[in-house]
């Protein structure tokens, strides 16, 4: 059984789109590409479909993770390319490789969010945004299935800035651009949640929704503050292979 991991994207309208819309459009492209999916057994078998840590609904992503096995071998471009051509734009497949190690969602500590504040002068983002990080604590309310919960949202967020491109103002309206590092605790601190405690600490309050997009998602490297890309231990994996299979081939005819 060969497992092949995959990152894919939802943007412009497919934002919307929920996570259980996206596991009916998904299995749809598998049958339409003939993939040779491996089934679970019991009464009623399906398709062996892995999903690591969805954004929510709503927010658009560049860096969306899932794994599937296969009951045949499949190159994993070409494999890539079917399930892109089956789904429709916006749902993109950008990535993919052959699962060589274990542990995909473990890889997963970290996402990098941006939120485009349209009506927002960069100026009070800034303050804000200064205001958040300065903070000892973030206190904000979410409504549950078991009635509202307050907690504390700064420690999950690594750091907060204001991101400026003049490619990010297409009109003469003010515009800030937040980007930011979230570690993935418990209770999960959503992009929502920060917009909750910016409003708490700085009073920004933008006067249309924030269009929110998850750029990246992996593992945080402390030493860096950055996120890596949860795959490239797979990749790692796959080139040192052949230099393994040669050298062990090498020893075997001396």
């Amino acid at each position: 059984m060969q497992r092949i991991r995959l990152r894919y994207t939802k943007r412009g309208r497919l934002r919307f789109t929920s996570h259980r819309d996206f596991q009916r459009a998904f299995e749809r492209a598998l049958r339409r590409a003939e993939v040779p999916m491996a089934y679970s057994a019991g009464f009623t078998p399906h398709p062996k479909v892995s999903y690591a840590n969805a954004a929510p609904t709503g927010t658009g992503s560049e860096a969306e993770y899932l794994e599937i096995a296969l009951s045949e071998a499949r190159d994993p471009e070409k494999l890539r390319i079917l399930l892109d051509e089956s789904l429709p734009a916006g749902l993109d497949v950008v990535d993919a490789v052959e699962a060589r190690t274990s542990g995909l969602a473990d890889r997963l500590t970290a996402s990098v969010w941006e939120l485009r504040l349209d009506g927002v002068d960069p100026a009070e983002a800034e303050r804000a945004a200064q205001a958040f990080n300065t903070a000892e604590a973030v206190e904000v309310q979410r409504m549950t299935k078991n009635g509202v919960r307050t907690f504390d949202a700064r420690p999950a967020v690594v750091h907060l800035e204001t991101h400026s491109d003049p490619a990010d103002r297409p009109t003469d309206q003010p515009c800030a651009i937040l980007r930011l590092v979230v570690r993935h605790v418990t209770p999960a601190v959503r992009p929502d949640d920060v917009l909750s405690g910016l409003r708490a600490v700085a009073d920004l309050a933008p006067p249309v929704p924030a269009a929110v997009t998850r750029l990246a998602q992996g593992l945080f490297d402390e030493e860096t503050g950055t996120v890596t890309d949860p795959l490239a231990p797979d990749r790692e994996a796959a080139t040192a292979l052949p230099t393994a299979d040669s050298a062990a081939a090498a020893k075997a005819s001396a």
